[in-house]
C-alpha cells in the first residue's frame, strides 16, 4: 500500500500541466456523472398521473350509472352526483406455494425439525408473447363518499330511499352519503 502510494507522489510530481488537465476532466467526468438528472423522479410522477385519471374515470363512471339509475326512481327528479374513491381497486397476483419439511434425528436422540415454504409469481403469456403476472382476482375501487342533489332531494321519504339506494350499491356507511335539494 505504502508503494503504491509512493508511486501516485512520484507520478504526480513528475507530470505536467497536461497530466494535471486530464486528471481535473476526469474528476469533473466523474462528478457530472454521479448527480441525478431528474429523469429518473419524473417517471413515478407520470405514472401516479395515470394511476390518478383511472381512478377519476372510475369514480365519474360510478357517479354516472347511479345519476342514470335514481333519475327514474319516482321522487327523485334530476339528478347529479358525486363519488369519491380511496383506492382505484386491487389486482391480486396468482403466486405457486410449495411448502417441504424434513427432519433428522441425531445420535443423542434429539430430532431437528425444518420446515420451508417457497411463493413463486405465476406468469400468463400475452398476445405479443411477453410474460405478465396472471391476475387472479380484481378487487373494484372502494367508495369514500357520495354526494347526491336530486330535485325531490327535500322530501324526507326520497333522501330516505336514496341514501338505502346508496348503502345497497357501494357498502358504505350512511354519514358517508349526503342528498341535498336541487335548485
Amino acid at each position: 500500500m505504502k508503494e503504491q502510494l509512493e508511486k501516485w507522489k512520484e507520478l504526480l510530481k513528475n507530470s505536467g500541466k497536461n497530466r494535471w488537465i486530464v486528471f481535473l476532466l476526469a474528476g469533473l467526468l466523474l462528478l457530472v456523472i454521479s448527480i441525478p438528472n431528474g429523469e429518473e423522479q419524473k417517471l413515478p410522477a407520470a405514472q401516479a398521473e395515470v394511476a390518478d385519471e383511472k381512478t377519476l374515470d372510475q369514480a365519474e363512471t360510478l357517479a354516472a350509472g347511479l345519476e342514470r339509475v335514481l333519475s327514474r326512481v319516482h321522487g327523485v327528479g334530476k339528478t347529479k352526483v358525486l363519488v369519491t374513491l380511496k383506492s382505484d381497486g386491487k389486482r391480486l397476483v396468482e403466486k405457486d406455494s410449495s411448502a417441504r419439511s424434513s427432519s433428522s434425528k441425531e445420535n443423542s436422540g434429539n430430532t431437528d425439525a425444518e420446515n420451508t415454504q417457497e411463493e413463486n409469481t405465476v406468469y400468463e403469456k400475452n398476445g405479443s408473447g411477453e410474460e405478465i403476472p396472471y391476475v387472479s382476482e380484481v378487487l373494484e375501487p372502494e367508495v369514500a363518499g357520495v354526494l347526491v342533489v336530486a330535485e325531490g332531494g327535500g322530501d324526507p321519504v326520497t333522501v330516505r330511499e336514496i341514501t338505502e339506494a346508496v348503502q345497497a350499491l357501494f357498502g358504505i356507511e350512511v354519514h358517508k352519503i349526503k342528498v341535498m335539494k336541487m335548485d
